[in-house]
């Protein structure tokens, strides 16, 4: 499972990077611009926060075939490193991603609601397709349900395209789509946290630190 932070808060960021495993950052256009700062300022601090190796999605305003791959080779150039152009689903975006696969650029296709648009977009090249679990929960559909047949249709067809789960807004909807085979999601900060925590676990170490300090006060093993 790759854990992938969705979100252009540097803040956040430099947090997550230093307290979980990170494979990267996505972005998109809502979450760029929910910054209200410079675009290329920022993505340039983000790629300089997460290093060259961590994976970096940067989704292309255009909505020709032929200006989304002139976009997505001036931010290549621009950004470097590890980077995949975000480009949603549709004719021109498949247009797009069939370009950008033999120009050697990654491609996110975001938008996927169906297990068809994912394999169609894997067909076309897309290294990623990004289906939304909770938009799809909101219309009484089921995220993870449609997650799993991702899945499972890509593997049936042998296509080397790995599931990227977006839209979520709680920690169950991360696990039910880890046990379907998902190979990367992207959450928020607060969904990482989530994930993490547990109310046994704080009387866990709640337990710990009581039994050490019966026996030891407050010296720690470094001053033993």
């Amino acid at each position: 499972m790759l854990y992938i932070l969705d979100t252009g808060n540097l803040k956040d960021i430099r947090h997550c990077k230093a307290f979980y495993p990170l494979a990267g950052v996505t972005t998109n256009p809502s979450i760029i611009a929910r910054e209200k700062t410079d675009f290329w300022n920022l993505v340039k601090d983000i790629r300089s926060v997460i290093g060259a190796e961590k994976m970096l999605h940067v989704q292309t305003v255009q909505t020709t075939a032929e200006k989304m791959v002139e976009e997505a080779q001036i931010i290549k150039e621009r950004i470097g490193g590890n980077l995949y152009i975000k480009i949603p689903i549709g004719e021109e975006g498949l247009k797009a991603t069939m370009e950008l696969q033999k120009l050697g650029i990654g491609v996110t296709m975001t938008a996927i609601f169906t297990p068809a648009q994912a394999l169609i977009a894997a067909k076309a090249g897309a290294d990623f397709v990004a289906p939304y679990v909770n938009r799809l929960d909101n219309i009484i559909g089921d995220g993870s349900r449609v997650v799993a047949e991702i899945v499972q249709v890509l593997e049936a067809h042998r296509l080397d395209c790995k599931v990227l789960a977006a839209s979520f807004k709680n920690a169950q909807q991360v696990h039910k789509c880890a046990m379907a085979g998902c190979q990367s999601v992207t959450v928020s900060a607060d969904i990482l946290k989530a994930i993490i925590t547990h109310p046994m676990t704080d009387v866990a170490v709640a337990g710990f630190q009581k039994d050490w300090q019966a026996a030891y006060g407050e010296q720690t093993i470094l001053e033993l």
